[in-house]
């Protein structure tokens, strides 16, 4: 079922703050669910119990788990995306160390959200392609951060960085998730590194194609 299905079939739409609360409750259960359990063993039942939600309220929300998973990916890619905005705004006053710490802080900051949309997209072909166009999406974002920031950093070297960049964002949250344990923090500050690191490089490959110019 597409996103755009999903949407439609939706029973209810949260009005009132208790509403909206009860739907980010049930949304944040279906994720700790569906990164335990995967999609297929993942049951509406469990989740409601998670959340502490009656059965039928759930069912009003979300009609069908297709529903409930949709809504939790769409919640963490809209998350990203506006999330990375705020940074690329205000990327020309930040250092490439703040950028980064900028940057590995988010992805830290969704890691759960991350784990149950690598979950939910792994299992369910209709989400590949939605992946693809996020991860586009995504690309596109760092590498305005990127000419945003250095100001001089041509666009196809941005783009290129920018694909390399959101693999480097990626090892912070597997290393929270994966790596427990007196060690996690000194693994993390290495993951740190080197993202601060590789946007350092783009402030420098920007200042030396500045001094060619």
């Amino acid at each position: 079922m597409c996103s755009q299905k999903s949407t439609a079939a939706m029973a209810l739409e949260p009005k009132r703050s208790r509403g909206k609360l009860r739907v980010a409750a049930i949304m944040d259960a279906g994720a700790a669910v569906f990164t335990e359990k995967g999609y297929d063993g993942a049951t509406m039942s469990e989740i409601a119990a998670r959340s502490n939600t009656a059965i039928g309220s759930l069912y009003r929300f979300f009609p069908t788990k297709d529903v409930l998973a949709d809504a939790i990916l769409s919640r963490y890619w809209a998350l990203l995306k506006e999330s990375l905005d705020g940074i690329v705004e205000r990327a020309p006053k930040l250092s490439p160390d703040a950028i980064a710490d900028a940057l590995v802080d988010l992805m830290l900051d969704l890691r759960s959200d991350r784990s149950a949309a690598v979950a939910l997209v792994d299992a369910r072909s209709e989400a590949a392609d939605k992946r693809s166009t996020v991860r586009n999406s995504i690309r596109e974002r760092l590498a305005t951060l990127l000419v945003a920031a250095t100001t001089t950093l041509p666009g196809a070297e941005a783009e290129r960085m920018a694909a390399v960049l959101l693999h480097l964002l990626k090892i912070a949250p597997v290393v929270a998730e994966e790596e427990a344990g007196a060690g996690q923090e000194a693994l993390i500050a290495e993951a740190r590194e080197l993202v601060r690191l590789y946007v350092g490089r783009a402030f420098s490959k920007a200042a030396a194609l500045s001094r060619d110019a």
